[in-house]
């Protein structure tokens, strides 16, 4: 049986937000906290007149880019001013999902694609009812959310926004490019995957794979317990990863058929 996400959280998520925390505080002083747009579709990267805004100006700001290297950098340009442009409240990025914002600790804000590629959609399950993912992930103390919650019967919740880092994997490195999606229910009772929960989330992971271009494949769409370092066993050997992948496909055809009458 997997262990519970929602109900106490694990080890590796408190160590996660540790983390989290850490290299918030290492940030600059300059840096601004807050709202931030939604995506933005320019190349990530940071001009030298940003750069001197790291520092001050001057030398020290061209010290601090030798130091910490342009590649980390690129991490949080946008967070300088003039670079952080409200978000709309209540903004989500699956049409048709309900916005209930989780709480800001326990995910961290960034400016995906632009800072962190996103190639990853990894699967949980919240070994609980959807009305206790969604009360957990806004408690600040449980310090984990994903950015989706898929109930029975296939309503879905967004709590996170796709722009942000949530805190759903236990490894720093999968969160940063992956995107978390759970699914209400047990690991040890198959009759909780319902044929709606399935094809709610398969629209919802076909439309992920479609904006940031990534195959619908099991490299790319992955359950929790195949996370390096986790002891999940979430989504559980009752989910159908044939049929899900399945869906996906399908969804993701249908989609492209619709884009192209369209256009």
């Amino acid at each position: 049986m997997g262990k519970s996400r929602v109900g106490e959280p694990a080890t590796e998520q408190r160590a996660e937000a540790a983390g989290e925390q850490d290299e918030a505080a290492e940030r600059l002083d300059g840096a601004q906290t807050g709202p931030q747009a939604g995506r933005r579709g320019a190349a990530a990267g940071i001009t030298r007149r940003r750069a001197l805004w790291l520092a001050g100006g001057g030398a020290v700001a061209a010290g601090a880019v030798v130091a910490t290297g342009w590649d980390e950098l690129r991490h949080w340009w946008w967070q300088l001013p003039g670079n952080d442009l409200p978000r709309r409240a209540g903004e989500v990025d699956h049409r048709g999902a309900q916005w209930v914002a989780a709480s800001g600790a326990n995910y961290r804000r960034a400016d995906r694609p632009a800072d962190y590629p996103v190639d990853r959609v990894v699967i949980h399950v919240v070994q609980g009812s959807y009305a206790t993912a969604l009360r957990v992930f806004r408690n600040a103390d449980h310090e984990a959310a994903a950015h989706y919650v898929v109930r029975k019967d296939g309503h879905i919740a967004q709590m996170v926004r796709e722009l942000d880092v949530a805190f759903h994997a236990g490894n720093r490195g999968f969160n940063e490019r992956s995107i978390g999606i759970e699914h209400e229910g047990f690991v040890d009772r198959p009759e909780d995957f319902t044929d709606a929960m399935y094809e709610s989330s398969a629209r919802l992971t076909a439309d992920i794979c479609h904006r940031y271009g990534f195959p619908a494949d099991r490299e790319h769409i992955i359950g929790h317990v195949q996370v390096p370092g986790t002891d999940h066993t979430d989504p559980g050997p009752h989910w159908d990863w044939d049929r899900y992948l399945r869906l996906v496909r399908a969804a993701g055809r249908r989609a492209g058929s619709a884009q192209k009458r369209r256009a």
